[in-house]
């Protein structure tokens, strides 16, 4: 089920609401364990890019530190920052499966995944009125325990292209 949450500005704009997913409880738990598993197999075989970050916050963390360790060494900084606008909705689920298989997982856990992001669908409830159940468009849940790190198994091997 998604709740929207007013984030600002015009009521009438879809755009000015957050969604807000609340899946049932067994299904988050089920997701932590396989989350703790995927980190688990990639640090095993130190396969995560050391660059990649499954949250904001510590992606923030890690941004800040090295700006204040260029200011304390009095080196200039440049830097980019690109938002990718609806980007879980763009990452094709085949490749996706692809590249978690090269990930090192158990293949049955592959299998939990796809089985995981096909077919879903989902409501919306506003104003204590649930809507009718529609199939969800984007491949990646983003607001899924799982979504931020079916992602990064999506950009993990975008570094090896960059010239530093």
């Amino acid at each position: 089920m998604i709740v929207p949450i007013y984030k600002g500005s015009h009521r009438s704009l879809v755009t000015n609401y957050r969604p807000i997913s609340l899946p049932s409880v067994v299904c988050k738990q089920l997701e932590h364990v396989i989350a703790g598993y995927l980190r688990q197999v990639w640090d095993k075989n130190d396969w995560l890019y050391d660059g990649q970050h499954d949250s904001c916050e510590s992606q923030i963390i890690k941004v800040c530190q090295d700006i204040a360790d260029s200011l304390d060494q009095g080196v200039s900084i440049d830097a980019i920052i690109t938002d990718f606008y609806k980007i879980f909705d763009l990452v094709p689920r085949d490749r996706l499966l692809t590249k978690l298989t090269a990930s090192g997982v158990d293949s049955r856990v592959v299998v939990w995944v796809r089985e995981f992001l096909v077919g879903r669908t989902q409501t919306v409830k506003v104003g204590g009125q649930l809507s009718k159940e529609a199939k969800v468009t984007s491949e990646v849940p983003q607001w899924s325990v799982l979504g931020s790190l079916l992602f990064l198994v999506y950009v993990n091997d975008i570094w090896r292209d960059i010239e530093y």
